[in-house]
C-alpha cells in the first residue's frame, strides 16, 4: 500500500510538473507565469521612485541626462540629435514595450503569432489593406531625408539597447502572459505606427452602404438624405474667409459616376459621434495678452494610454509634449515660441474600386480598355500552434483587392469574378516625421508653414499659437484632386476619369491666420465653407460641439488657462438645445402614465448639461436614439444588404422643418405614421426601459449610473482596466466621452516669454499594471483637472519635483 502511494504522489507531482510548464489555451505555462524568481511576481514596483542611477550604453556619442518629475515624465537633455533620439526610444521602451511591440504586430498583420487563430482575421485583413506595403513605401521616403533617417535608426537604435539589457524576470508581465519574448525592433516598426494612425484616423468607409443605398433609392432620394454639404454652416476656417491662390482645374465626372447618378449603371463604416477639439484664442482675448492653445484629440482610451509624456532638449531644440510610443519626436506639445495641436480633418483619402477579372484564374483585370496583368504579393501570416497560412493578395494600379471572392450579379450567365480594390493615401511614399521633427524646432508661424508640408497622412487640422501673438489652423495633408463626391460611392475601376487626377497643393489647403473674430478652432466639423474650390469630403463631424466652443470663444475675454480648462469639460448640448422643444411639443402628455409624467417632468427642468448626477440627460439621450432607430430602421436595416444610416443631423433637419416625411412612416404598421408617432413610441419605450433597468424615476436614473464608461486595458485583460465609472459629457458635447472614446491627452499652452504648459492623460506613463505609475493620473482627468507641466531650460535647473535622474554615458 506504502509503495502504491508513493506511486501515485509520484505520477501526481510528475503530472503537475509537466502542466506547469505546458500551455493551455489562452493561459501562459503556469509553472513559468507563476515561478517567483521570473514570473508575474517580478512586475511589481514600489510607488518610491529610485535614486540617482547611471547606465553605459554603447553607440551614445555624449552622455546624457534624464530627470524624472514626479509623475514619472521623464525630462531628456542630450548634446546632439543622435543621443536625444535614442534616448527617447529607450526610456520610451523602458516603459511601454510590450504596447509598441502588439501595435506593431497589429498593423503589420502579425498578432496570430503570439495570441494564435482568433487573430488570424485581423491579420489577413491588414495584409489585404496593405498596411505593410504602406509602411514599405512610407520607410523608402524616411530614409531619402538625411536627417530623418539618421532620427529613425538613432530612435530604434535606443529601443533596441533596452531590448538588449531585458531580462527575463524584467519583462513586462504581457510578454509572460503570451509567452513569448519582445524581438529586435526595426526602423519600419514605426513606420507601422503610421500606419495604424491613418487607419484609426482614415481607414473607414461608407461606400459599400453608400452604394447599396443609392442602388436601392436612387439618386435623388439618396442625394437629399445624404447632402454633400454640412446643414449646419460652420465651417473650421470662417466663414467668407477668401481664398487668395488660383485653383487647378477640377476634374470632370467620370462617365461611369454620371451612369450611377442617373440609375443606368446596374451593378457597379465610419462612426458617427466621435472626434476631437483644438483651438487658440489671440493674445487680444485673454489676460495675459498673448495667445492661449489648447487641444484634446479624442481616441480609444486604453491602460496604457495611447500617448507618452516627454520633454526632449538638445542643441537648437528643446520641446514638450505627448510622443506615440513607438515614434520619435513630440507629436502634440510646445516649445518656448509656438505651440501646436491636431484634429482628424475626415478627408476622403481612401476610396474603393470595383475590379472585373478576364476569369476565374484571376491573373488579368480590365482598365482602360484593355487586359492588364494582376501583381502577386504573397502573405506568410504565421499562427502560433498551428501551421502558417498563406494569403496571395492581388495588386492592381489602384491598389490592393481586399475582396476579391465576389461575383458580377449584372451579368450572371457569364459569372464574372470581380473584386474591391483599395486606393488609400496611406499606400504612398510619405515623411510624416519630419514634420513633427521641424515642428518641435520651430519659432513662428514661417516654420509651422514649412513643417506642414511634409505630412501626408492621416490628414489633420493643425492649429498653432506663437509668442509672436500668431494663431493660425490649417487642414493640411496630402489630399487627392477630384470630382465632387468622387468616392462617395464604390466605382468602376475600369473607368480611367475615376483616378485620382493629382494633389491640392499644399499652399491650397484650407487655412487662415488671425482671423478678426479672435481664434480658431476646429471639431471635425466641415473644412471650409461652399467657396472653397476643392472638393474634400462629404461627410464631416455633427456641428454640435463645434458650435458650443465657437460660442464660448466668442465670448470670451480676459480668458486665463483655467478658462480652457473649463471649456474641455464643457457637457453642454447643443443638440438638445435645437431638438428638444420640438420633441416636448410633439408629446401627447394625455395619453402619459405616472412614470412617463415624472420623466417628463424631468425633461422640462432639465439644464441640458450631461452631468453625471442629471437624470434629464439619460432620458433625452435613450428618446433621442430610439427615435432615430425608429426612424431608420424600417428603410436601413437589411439584414441581406448592409445600408448606412443617415446621420442625426439629417434626422434633426427632418424633424424640425418635416413632419410628416414618408421616413417617418414604419412601412410594418397598417397604419402611416409622422414624426409625432414615432416620438411617442419611443418615448414610451425609453421609460419602460429606464424602469426596468433602474427603477422609479430619480438618483438611479443618473447619466452616470446610465452611461457605462470603462478605461480598459489595451490586450482587455480583465482586471487591468479601470472598471466602469461615472462620467459627464456624451459624443455631441465637447467633453465628448463615450463608450470608452475620448479625451486621450487635454493640453492647455499659455504663449508669452514666460510659456506655461498643462497637461494630463487618462492613466500614467507605466505600461505595467503593477506599478503605482499605470494609472495615477486618471483620478486628476476624471476630475477635469490638468497638471502643470514642468518644462526644463537646462539639465542642471533645479526643481523641487524632480524625483530622480538617469545618466547615460557611451
Amino acid at each position: 500500500m506504502k509503495i502504491f502511494k508513493a506511486f501515485i504522489s509520484l505520477a501526481f507531482t510528475g503530472v503537475l510538473i509537466w502542466a506547469l510548464q505546458t500551455k493551455f489555451g489562452d493561459l501562459p505555462p503556469l509553472g513559468a507565469f507563476l515561478n517567483p524568481a521570473t514570473g508575474f511576481w517580478q512586475n511589481a514596483e514600489s510607488k518610491n521612485i529610485d535614486t540617482e542611477n547611471k547606465l553605459k550604453m554603447k553607440g551614445l556619442q555624449a552622455e546624457v541626462t534624464i530627470h524624472y518629475d514626479e509623475n514619472m515624465v521623464p525630462h531628456i537633455f542630450a548634446q546632439n540629435d543622435h543621443d536625444l533620439y535614442f534616448a527617447q526610444g529607450f526610456v520610451t521602451a523602458k516603459e511601454r514595450l510590450w504596447q509598441m511591440d502588439i501595435q506593431t504586430r497589429s498593423a503589420a498583420g502579425r498578432l496570430a503569432e503570439v495570441v494564435g487563430p482568433k487573430a488570424l482575421a485581423i491579420d489577413r485583413y491588414h495584409r489585404r489593406m496593405g498596411m505593410a506595403y504602406g509602411a514599405e513605401h512610407t520607410l523608402q521616403g524616411i530614409m531619402k531625408d538625411p536627417v530623418m533617417s539618421k532620427v529613425i535608426n538613432a530612435y530604434t537604435e535606443g529601443i533596441n539597447a533596452y531590448i538588449k539589457q531585458l531580462s527575463v524576470r524584467n519583462r513586462p508581465i504581457e510578454f509572460k502572459l503570451l509567452d513569448y519574448a519582445p524581438k529586435e525592433w526595426k526602423p519600419i516598426n514605426c513606420a507601422y505606427l503610421l500606419k495604424l494612425m491613418s487607419e484609426t484616423l482614415a481607414g473607414g468607409s461608407n461606400e459599400l452602404g453608400m452604394t447599396n443605398a443609392l442602388n436601392r433609392f436612387g439618386a435623388q432620394v439618396t442625394n437629399d438624405l445624404f447632402p454633400d454639404y454640412p446643414l449646419h454652416e460652420s465651417p473650421i476656417i470662417p466663414a467668407g474667409t477668401k481664398w487668395d491662390f488660383k485653383p487647378l482645374p477640377i476634374p470632370k465626372p467620370s462617365a461611369s459616376f454620371k451612369a450611377q447618378m442617373d440609375g443606368t449603371l446596374k451593378d457597379n463604416e465610419k462612426i458617427e459621434g466621435i472626434g476631437s477639439n483644438n483651438w487658440a484664442l489671440a493674445g487680444a482675448k485673454t489676460k495675459s495678452g498673448y495667445p492661449i492653445l489648447a487641444n484634446d484629440p479624442h481616441l480609444n482610451l486604453t491602460f496604457p494610454s495611447i500617448w507618452f509624456q516627454v520633454q526632449l532638449s538638445a542643441p537648437g531644440v528643446n520641446v514638450y509634449g505627448a510622443s506615440l510610443p513607438g515614434a520619435p519626436c513630440v507629436v502634440i506639445g510646445y516649445n518656448q515660441k509656438v505651440a501646436w495641436g491636431v484634429t482628424n480633418v475626415d478627408a476622403d483619402v481612401l476610396d474603393w474600386y470595383q475590379i472585373k477579372f478576364k476569369d476565374n484564374s484571376k491573373n488579368e483585370y480590365w482598365y482602360n480598355k484593355q487586359w492588364n496583368k494582376i501583381n502577386r504579393r504573397v502573405e506568410v501570416i504565421k499562427v502560433k500552434g498551428q501551421p502558417d497560412v498563406i494569403d496571395t493578395v492581388l495588386y492592381t494600379r489602384h491598389g490592393p483587392v481586399v475582396y476579391d471572392n465576389l461575383r458580377d450579379t449584372a451579368n450572371k450567365r457569364e459569372n464574372i469574378p470581380i473584386g474591391d480594390a483599395l486606393r488609400w493615401v496611406a499606400h504612398d511614399e510619405s515623411d510624416e516625421f519630419k514634420t513633427f521633427y521641424l515642428l518641435n524646432r520651430a519659432k513662428n508661424y514661417d516654420d509651422y508653414r514649412k513643417a506642414l508640408t511634409y505630412y501626408t497622412a492621416p490628414a489633420q487640422n493643425f492649429v498653432f499659437a506663437s509668442a509672436d501673438n500668431d494663431i493660425a489652423i490649417t487642414a493640411n495633408g496630402k489630399i487627392p484632386l477630384k470630382f465632387k463626391d468622387q468616392g462617395k460611392f464604390i466605382m468602376d475601376g475600369a473607368d480611367t476619369a475615376n483616378n485620382w487626377q493629382g494633389w491640392i497643393p499644399y499652399s491650397q489647403n484650407p487655412t487662415v491666420k488671425n482671423p478678426p473674430r479672435g481664434f480658431v478652432s476646429s471639431a471635425n466639423q466641415s473644412s471650409t465653407d461652399q467657396t472653397y474650390p476643392y472638393y474634400i469630403n462629404w461627410q464631416f463631424a455633427g456641428y454640435e460641439r463645434g458650435k458650443r466652443i465657437n460660442d464660448r470663444l466668442s465670448a470670451m475675454k480676459n480668458a486665463t488657462p483655467d478658462s480652457i480648462r473649463l471649456l474641455q469639460m464643457d457637457d453642454y448640448s447643443i443638440r438638445a438645445q435645437d431638438i428638444l422643444p420640438a420633441m416636448l411639443r410633439y408629446l401627447d402628455a394625455s395619453k402619459l402614465d405616472e412614470t412617463q409624467l415624472a420623466a417628463l417632468k424631468e425633461l422640462k427642468q432639465w439644464d441640458k448639461h450631461f452631468s453625471v448626477n442629471s437624470v434629464g440627460a439619460s432620458i433625452f439621450w435613450n428618446w433621442w436614439d430610439k427615435f432615430y432607430r425608429f426612424t431608420w430602421m424600417d428603410d436601413f436595416d437589411n439584414q441581406k444588404m448592409y445600408m448606412y444610416r443617415p446621420s442625426m443631423d439629417r434626422t434633426e433637419a427632418l424633424l424640425l422643418n418635416e413632419p410628416n416625411s414618408r421616413w417617418f412612416d414604419n412601412k410594418r404598421s397598417p397604419g402611416k405614421e409622422v414624426a409625432a408617432d414615432i416620438l411617442n413610441l419611443a418615448f414610451a419605450a425609453t421609460v419602460d426601459e429606464l424602469q426596468r433597468d433602474y427603477g422609479k424615476p430619480g438618483p438611479s436614473w443618473a447619466w452616470g449610473k446610465v452611461k457605462k464608461f470603462e478605461v480598459k486595458h489595451l490586450g482587455n485583460v480583465p482586471g487591468w482596466g479601470s472598471g466602469n465609472f461615472e462620467s459627464d459629457g456624451t459624443g455631441s458635447t465637447v467633453n465628448a466621452l463615450t463608450d470608452g472614446h475620448g479625451p486621450s491627452w487635454r493640453m492647455v499652452v499659455q504663449l508669452g516669454p514666460n510659456v506655461k504648459g498643462y497637461g494630463i492623460i487618462p492613466g500614467g506613463q507605466s505600461g505595467n499594471p503593477g506599478s503605482f505609475y499605470y494609472d495615477n493620473m486618471l483620478k486628476t482627468w476624471q476630475a477635469g483637472k490638468l497638471n502643470e507641466l514642468l518644462f526644463m531650460q537646462s539639465a542642471t535647473q533645479k526643481s523641487s519635483r524632480i524625483k530622480t535622474t538617469l545618466t547615460l554615458s557611451k
